[in-house]
């Protein structure tokens, strides 16, 4: 087996494995952000201005993830460029 594409092949399943691990993780947490909007929807001790900082706390966390997300995706793309480059000029 070439080095190449044994790299290739580890490289696919680190992929696969942190897109697994990374919707398992976003599945937590929308259960965890459903709880604490059914928590804040029926708090009515917690002032409407401490409510719309969990909330903004809450967009801040998704918009964080989805930007780590797109971080990763980007840098598995660019290795997958890489070794897709090489092989086609080892062709």
């Amino acid at each position: 087996m070439d080095q190449k594409q044994a790299v290739r092949q580890m490289i696919d399943f680190q992929k696969a494995s942190f897109d697994n691990s990374f919707n398992a993780m976003v599945m937590i947490q929308e259960q965890a952000e459903k709880m604490a909007k059914t928590f804040l929807d029926q708090a009515n001790w917690l002032p409407d201005d401490g409510k719309g900082v969990l909330n903004q706390w809450i967009g801040a966390y998704k918009k964080g993830r989805d930007e780590f997300k797109k971080s990763v995706d980007e840098n598995f793309q660019k290795v997958d460029e890489y070794f897709g480059t090489s092989e086609k000029e080892k062709k």
